[in-house]
């Protein structure tokens, strides 16, 4: 075997594993999926059907909600008709109302047609994939607001939560179209990111997904913003004026997603080759991800963290940059340690050892996941660890150390005599190691 066929193995049998425990984790769960009808006009859509009859066929409860802006606006140019659209909502007259009905429908009955090709040249190629759409949505209208009517245009009212449920729950995929019915038999015109808000918090859905044209939420310099909680959310969207008016409206259905406790919103550049897959089945993803709190938490090992810890520090041990330390060790001293948690997976760790009778404590067994290094995870936990000293009344935090100098020197330590280690600590001391002592002042 080829080392390049070797190395391509290597690196699915990677990635499937650790796409497993999330394919475990979402079997079951409720999914809603929102695209613009940008996503029928080129070839994005075709991968993008796949994908979704593969979340499918793994147990996967989806709601896709599609928009239809495009169409609307390429019918409305055949009639030479025109609709205004005031703060990126549609003022949706009699003739944008019939342009609405007929685009809503052509695109679902498109999207409808490839769903039901299924999932081809597969395994599982043989698998009906059911389709349910339909009134399930009651409107109201959007009303006058600043002396405009904004006459045919309106809001979600009510979601029929139990007739969705029941079609998920027999393995369909609930399609929803931008159009609601008011109890008097009125047509409305309803904004994609409004019903998909509304059917993920009246499904109590575990995912709102966004695909999107731009690359996802960017900070000032066009930067891909990869995380963002809640309060961070907030911020950006009152700051930053320059966001693009999609992810503007992606980022306040977000914030209200979170504020009626769905888990995670996420963002997606839609001309991304399997983003859906990537960012579900990867840790770190490749959109922008809302939640009401940090997706990563530094926080005081438990028991619970054991494995974790042995799996980050045994290939350090094994490279001798870390002191061995025993399961049995680890159990005893497990309350001493401090773990940066991502996704249920402990990416970054480190202990202090504090001697409270001199003011002084050590660092140790700081570590970080190799796939995480350079991205700053030891400089947030060393901050966070002389935080926790200062606490503590700490003078002095000092770390032993044979391969990492530099890293701790360029952190404001010092090289200090290995005779000023507190007394208790200078009878461990391993001499065939050749530790060197670095140490730092704690400000108070």
């Amino acid at each position: 075997m080829s080392k390049d066929k070797n190395s391509k193995n290597i690196e699915f049998v990677h990635s499937f594993r650790n796409s497993a425990g999330y394919i475990n984790a979402f079997r079951g769960r409720t999914f809603v999926v929102a695209f613009g009808g940008e996503m029928l006009t080129d070839e994005q859509f075709a991968p993008l059907v796949h994908d979704i009859a593969l979340l499918n066929s793994l147990g996967i409860k989806l709601v896709l909600v599609h928009g239809a802006r495009p169409q609307i606006e390429s019918r409305l140019k055949e009639k030479k008709s025109s609709s205004e659209v005031i703060n990126d909502i549609r003022v949706t007259n009699d003739e944008a109302l019939t342009c609405v009905k007929e685009a809503s429908s052509s695109v679902r009955a498109d999207i409808e047609a490839l769903l039901s090709i299924g999932l081809t040249n597969s395994p599982v190629s043989s698998s009906r994939i059911r389709i349910i759409s339909g009134n399930f949505l009651t409107a109201q209208p959007y009303g006058v607001r600043d002396g405009i009517d904004y006459m045919h245009t309106g809001e979600v009212r009510k979601i029929d939560a139990n007739a969705i449920n029941q079609a998920l729950d027999n393995n369909s995929i609930v399609l929803l179209s931008p159009i609601g019915y008011s109890s008097t038999g009125e047509i409305f015109n309803l904004s994609v990111e409004d019903v998909a808000t509304s059917a993920a918090i009246e499904l109590n859905a575990n995912k709102l997904i966004y695909m999107v044209d731009a690359k996802g939420v960017t900070d000032k310099r066009n930067s891909l913003i990869r995380e963002l909680t809640l309060d961070d959310a907030k911020v950006l969207l009152q700051n930053n004026k320059k966001l693009d008016t999609t992810i503007q409206r992606c980022l306040s259905s977000a914030i209200k997603a979170c504020q009626h406790d769905i888990e995670r919103t996420h963002i997606l550049n839609r001309h991304i080759e399997g983003a859906l897959l990537l960012e579900l089945f990867t840790r770190d993803g490749c959109g922008t991800l809302i939640t009401p709190e940090s997706f990563e938490d530094i926080r005081t090992a438990t028991i619970d963290d054991l494995a974790g810890l042995i799996e980050l520090i045994t290939p350090l041990e094994d490279e001798d940059i870390l002191v061995r330390r025993s399961r049995e060790k680890l159990e005893m001293e497990i309350e001493h340690f401090t773990v940066v948690e991502r996704d249920g997976m402990i990416i970054a760790c480190a202990a202090l050892y504090p001697y409270l009778n001199e003011k002084v404590a050590e660092l140790a067994c700081l570590a970080v996941h190799p796939d995480y290094q350079g991205k700053s995870r030891g400089d947030q936990l060393l901050k966070y660890i002389e935080r926790k000293t200062k606490q503590l009344g700490i003078k002095q935090l000092f770390v032993l150390t044979t391969r990492t100098a530099h890293w701790f020197r360029e952190r404001g330590f010092s090289a200090t005599d290995i005779k000023k280690l507190p007394v208790k600590r200078k009878s461990l001391y391993n001499y065939q190691r050749q530790s060197k002592m670095f140490a730092k002042t704690i400000q108070a």
